[in-house]
């Protein structure tokens, strides 16, 4: 296995391991690893970021299978690593592949080339594997751009808050050591680079939020660090494989950030690779069978992460109605903002 940073070490901040991604860490033998190094979710919980009142509570933990849980990125990559050195898998630090080619070969910066049976990219939205199997795309930018921090010594309930207003919204969540998560996206024209390596000044998160609650200003404020990045929609590869190479993840289908679809998507594509590669010996029909598996389902997911933008986002009447339409919920149907979810908490790919 190739990462290109120098150490497998804690970076970026937090992500949602929902039902159908934890049942994959279950099956590789990581249930108590994953008690151990995350929070049990409680809880969605959507608020009013204008007033600041909650409007509904949906409670997560009477979701079939394994548990929602909220995870420092760090401490999943600490999991996984551990997991991988016990299973005997090796991990190359510091190797950046250039390119590769078919065949299942692959070259490197530093120069050194390898070779394998097979070649999985799973590099990301900038995948070089990927434009070897469709060619170059064109992502367009999705006029949001998303702010990442991570409030230190911030205890918070273990619920997902998403704190809604018009043209912009706010998701918190606490992580393992008392912090809490923060993501803010806000709808704007001039454009900003994908990736979110790039930082921002806290002070252009406030501004952002400047007019709603004392209560999520007040959160907001104790933002010391933030990174900034434009969301961009990349279409869904068309080809997932051929020749010695396989996508997986972001590489194949990236997604914007309103679904916490991301890390679980991918560890359902990497089971079922690794499942179509045992089940099937000719190594083509066992790739083909992988896609055919996993591309609709990352299609449908992505178009529901898409469509929550929206949701989140409604200002006027319309959000009047929907904040409405979820106090109501609570009161008379509180399962059934869940129910809805079922097709996607609720699948698990370890069952075959």
């Amino acid at each position: 296995m190739l990462e290109q940073a120098p150490e497998l070490r804690e970076f970026g901040a937090g992500l949602q391991i929902t039902p159908n991604g934890g049942a994959v860490l279950a099956a590789l033998g990581l249930r108590e690893a994953a008690t151990r190094s995350s929070i049990r979710a409680e809880a969605v919980v959507p608020m009013d970021a204008l007033g600041g009142a909650r409007l509904a509570r949906f409670d997560l933990r009477g979701l079939p299978g394994e548990p929602y849980r909220f995870y420092h990125r760090g401490d999943l990559l600490g999991m996984l690593a551990e997991a991988c050195a016990t299973a005997g898998v090796r991990v190359r630090t510091g190797l950046r592949v250039a390119g590769a080619v078919a065949g299942g070969k692959v070259r490197c910066e530093d120069g050194s080339e390898l070779t394998a049976d097979l070649v999985v990219g799973a590099d990301g939205v900038h995948s070089c594997l990927r434009p070897l199997l469709n060619g170059s795309d064109a992502p367009f930018f999705t006029s949001f751009v998303a702010w990442r921090a991570l409030i230190k010594d911030m205890v918070a309930p273990a619920e997902s808050r998403i704190w809604m207003a018009p043209g912009r919204h706010v998701v918190t969540y606490p992580l393992p050591g008392g912090h809490l998560n923060v993501v803010a996206v806000q709808e704007q024209s001039a454009w900003v680079q994908e990736g979110w390596h790039q930082r921002d000044e806290p002070a252009s998160l406030q501004a952002a939020f400047a007019d709603c609650a004392p209560v999520l200003r007040d959160i907001l404020a104790r933002v010391q660090s933030t990174h900034l990045w434009g969301l961009f929609r990349h279409p869904v590869a068309e080809t997932w494989f051929g020749h010695g190479l396989a996508i997986l993840g972001d590489a194949a289908h990236p997604t914007l950030p309103f679904q916490a679809q991301g890390a679980n998507l991918a560890l359902e594509d990497a089971f079922v690779l690794a499942a179509c590669c045992n089940e099937e010996p000719a190594l083509e029909t066992a790739l083909a069978r992988y896609q055919s598996r996993r591309r609709d389902r990352a299609v449908r997911a992505i178009d529901t992460a898409a469509a929550n933008a929206t949701r989140y986002h409604l200002s006027g009447v319309r959000r009047l109605a929907a904040h409405a339409a979820l106090r109501a919920a609570d009161k008379l149907a509180p399962n059934a903002y869940l129910r809805r979810l079922d097709w996607l908490f609720g699948h698990d790919v370890t069952a075959g």
